[in-house]
């Protein structure tokens, strides 16, 4: 019998007994692998480990404490919740269970109307884990679309999938359902459980055993407001406990940094529901802290060359034909608004309008490149349960550049770019990046193969120079361009996409957009869009979440709050805060009409970066005592000017702390 030979990533081949599976081929390599193992791929495409290896395929071994082992993990965690929702509650429908960031969810409907509680959770996790203890393994099976439809007969849900795949209609979850070129596959955890699915999965349900259930909350079937609505399981699991732990102690953060819980009590911005979902009013603390992140941005745009332009937040319709708008986003747009000389829409995009001024003269290539800056407010229609605050909102100003130039100032313009986005970045904490490098799509494409490959090499090459890590995303480009795009890393492990390089061969086309060579010739430019905050609003939330409210000194909304020890010495403070705020700092004073202690915790409450104590010594050597945010204790008689002076060149140098753990610790 011939033997079958397998490639192993790193080039070598190696000969097995035909049958052989995957979990055969990874003890061969080492009994730790094969006990670490939870799936494998054949070259590139996930399967389970009882598959035989196919002849000549390159064979890979999944671990759990990969990103696809953990996708593994979760899938089959799904599958063990639903077992234990239909064991709980017979006569339940279950419809799809897909793994999403850091865990996975259900959409269950049960019996007589009822509803999941908090106790609820609780027993389906003991149910999920007498599951797990029974050890019992998950088994594929492939059916035709009739039997798909039979072993389903009580299940509409599964149904609807089934008869969706048996049209040829699009429709199949990729992950947690399974449809193959003639029919549907299943797993079978047991004969009393089956799912739809298409795999892989562990081998059996005693791999499993770190998770949790998290939440429950409501979902329409296939996210349509028309169909049934849906209870959902939130879970999330791990390939071990300290893991798990790790991952709730990383949620418990990020619920104490929630920008909407420290919005309202830092009093920096609110949603009132007479304005609308989605529509935010800046509060005056949030409005200082604002003007301040758009003064450095305009300045910074100011230094880097660009030129300043204003657009309207309406425009006719033709405008968004033109622009292509109308055909690709209008479903994202505010509806049209009809007037007596043709219908407007409220602008989602600043780009149409920076492509008129650019059309608005003729334009030669010494002009080139045009760099345009717009703090522009845009408005789309998100549904209103994707709405997150500040993080996803429907009318938010972008901090929107659009540089037109030529093929030849390409690579030094997105090198050029880069160094400005970072440098940027770096001036408000972060330190940490990665990048998404997206490449063209070959079947969905407008431009040239040839400045398609000068652009994406551009990008790369820029990339390169500045060593940042990057992972290349094949055929993720939209059809007009190529693009970078930047994470950054926060204080708690987060990784948040901002900015965004992104080539444009189809706006200078669609807007004939042309300038004058050197050789009095007509030719089109290459527009770049460039978004560094992505918006005010959501960059401004990520930098609440990252310092946890304690916003850097020459950020926060209030800098210094002076408090006198007694009433009597209520003269001093408001000199000195009268003294710093003549120099630029913003500063309150506390009146004594509370014991100190109170007023200190209140001040430490609203996360101010000093809190200045005047007392009798005080008020006789023109000194304060510096309560600085952080800071185990205070500085004792620190003279006036001392402070600041300090104070001073911690505003002027944009001072941010080493972590953002920095600023809120004490």
């Amino acid at each position: 019998m011939t033997a079958v030979t397998v490639r192993l990533p790193d080039g070598s081949t190696k000969e097995f007994e035909p049958g052989t599976t995957a979990l055969e081929f990874a003890r061969s390599i080492g009994p730790r692998l094969a006990k670490a193992a939870v799936a494998a791929t054949f070259d590139g495409q996930p399967v389970d480990l009882s598959r035989a290896l196919p002849d000549g395929a390159e064979v890979t071994v999944v671990t759990a404490t990969t990103p696809l082992g953990r996708e593994v993990l979760r899938h089959s965690t799904a599958h063990v919740l639903a077992q234990a929702v239909l064991r709980l509650w017979p006569g339940a429908h279950f419809a799809i269970g897909p793994v999403i960031e850091d865990g996975f969810y259900y959409d269950f409907e049960l019996p007589s109307g009822a509803h999941f509680t908090d106790e609820d959770l609780e027993r389906i996790a003991l149910e999920m884990r007498a599951i797990m203890a029974e050890d019992q393994p998950f088994v594929r099976h492939e059916h035709s679309i009739a039997e798909g439809l039979e072993l389903f007969g009580d299940q509409p849900f599964k149904r609807e999938i089934i008869e969706a795949v048996g049209a040829g209609q699009d429709e199949v979850d990729a992950v947690s359902e399974g449809a193959g070129e003639h029919g549907v596959s299943t797993y079978w955890n047991s004969p009393a459980f089956t799912d739809l699915c298409r795999g892989p999965h562990v081998p059996g349900t005693g791999t499993l055993g770190h998770f949790a259930l998290m939440r429950v909350a409501g979902a329409y079937w296939r996210g349509d407001e028309k169909r049934q609505q849906l209870q959902r399981i939130y879970g999330t699991a791990w390939e071990s406990e300290d893991a798990l732990a790790e991952h709730l102690h990383r949620l418990e953060e990020a619920e104490k940094r929630d920008h909407r819980k420290l919005g309202v009590e830092l009093d920096l911005f609110s949603f009132p529901h007479e304005l609308g979902g989605g529509l935010a009013v800046w509060h005056p603390k949030g409005g200082i802290v604002r003007k301040l992140m758009e003064d450095y941005s305009r300045q910074r745009h100011q230094d880097g060359g660009y030129e300043f332009v204003f657009t309207p937040h309406l425009a006719n319709a033709n405008l968004f034909e033109t622009s292509g708008h109308l055909g690709f986003y209008k479903d994202g747009m505010y509806p049209p608004m009809e007037m007596d000389n043709g219908t407007y829409y409220p602008k989602p995009m600043n780009c149409p309008m920076h492509c008129l001024i650019f059309a608005s003269r003729q334009r030669s290539y010494r002009e080139l490149p045009l760099r345009l800056f717009e703090l522009g407010t845009v408005y789309r229609y998100e549904r209103a349960g994707t709405l997150h605050g500040m993080m996803r909102i429907r009318g938010f100003t972008q901090d929107d550049s659009h540089i037109y130039c030529t093929e030849e100032q390409l690579g030094d313009e997105i090198t050029s770019l880069l160094d400005f986005v970072m440098s940027v970045l770096r001036a408000f904490g972060f330190s940490e990046f990665t990048a998404n490098l997206s490449t063209k799509d070959p079947d969905k494409y407008v431009g040239s193969d040839e400045i398609w490959d000068k652009a994406t090499e551009a990008l790369r090459q820029a990339l390169e120079r500045h060593g940042l890590p990057y992972e290349i995303k094949e055929g993720d480009a939209a059809f007009y361009g190529p693009k970078i795009d930047i994470d950054v890393r926060d204080a708690i492990g987060r990784t948040w996409q901002l900015s965004t390089i992104q080539c444009d061969f189809n706006h200078p086309e669609r807007f004939d957009l042309e300038y004058v060579g050197a050789d009095n010739a007509r030719h089109r430019p290459i527009m770049l869009h460039r978004a560094l905050f992505g918006s005010i609003e959501r960059f401004f939330a990520i930098l609440v979440e990252h310092f946890a409210g304690a916003l850097p000194t020459w950020l926060a909304p209030e800098q210094v709050r002076v408090l006198g020890v007694r009433d009597d010495h209520q003269g001093y403070a408001d000199q000195v805060a009268h003294d710093l705020r003549s120099l630029g700092i913003r500063v309150e004073v506390d009146p004594a009409t509370e014991p100190l202690g109170a007023r200190i915790r209140k001040a430490k409450m609203l996360k101010i970066p000093y809190i200045l104590v005047v007392g009798d010594d005080d008020v006789a050597a023109g000194t304060v005592g510096v309560n600085r945010r952080g800071s185990e204790r205070p500085d004792r008689g620190v003279p006036v000017a001392e402070f600041t002076t300090a104070l001073l060149d911690e505003v002027a140098e944009r001072t941010v702390p080493e972590t953002a753990d920095d600023a809120v610790a004490g």
